[in-house]
């Protein structure tokens, strides 16, 4: 099977909602950043799924698809990954490699993701899509936290848990710091 995991930029106060500046895409292909570039790389070269709700996927589309002089490798590897995103409302994708996964609720919902998990490749990766996270985490479908802690305090926005829910069988299995400041934790169910 498959492993699910969420990759998410967080706050040191919890915070994936992106309320402020604190997160620049590009800046990740600066010198300083050759070691956190490095291990996006690795994550990258070993999944070949990408799991996002609406949102975030029109957001990547829109930024990432078509700039030119990407110095990080992040448009190659977008253009290159299959694509799944999760939307009731999105009719055409316009991003090449792109299946829109249409859940008639919840439980069609952990279905779905059920089957992408049990077909055959490498990783599936959850960025952004705080809701569709959240669906994820309650339905305890992830199997791996993977979260780059930058060294800021936003004060606000959503967190990568949903409010009350608890967890507990979680292992730390990795843990680096950037040159940048930037921390790595991979997290897995034991």
């Amino acid at each position: 099977m498959r492993t699910l995991a969420i990759t998410q930029n967080v706050t040191l106060d919890g915070r994936v909602e992106m309320l402020g500046d604190w997160f620049a895409p590009q800046a990740q292909g600066d010198a300083d950043n050759g070691d956190l570039l490095e291990e996006n790389r690795r994550q990258d070269a070993a999944a070949d799924a990408l799991l996002v709700g609406r949102r975030t996927f029109e957001d990547l589309r829109g930024y990432w698809r078509d700039l030119e002089g990407d110095t990080t490798g992040i448009s190659e590897y977008l253009d290159g990954v299959r694509k799944h995103v999760v939307s009731v409302t999105l009719d055409e994708p316009a991003w090449e490699g792109t299946d829109v996964l249409r859940p008639s609720g919840a439980d069609d919902l952990v279905a779905q993701v059920r089957r992408l998990k049990e077909a055959d490749g490498r990783d599936v990766v959850c960025t952004g899509s705080i809701t569709l996270c959240h669906a994820l985490v309650v339905a305890d479908l992830v199997d791996e936290f993977r979260l780059f802690t930058y060294p800021v305090v936003q004060g606000a926005g959503r967190r990568l848990f949903p409010d009350g829910y608890e967890a507990s069988g979680l292992r730390l299995a990795e843990a680096t710091a950037f040159r940048s400041g930037i921390g790595y934790q991979r997290w897995v169910r034991r």
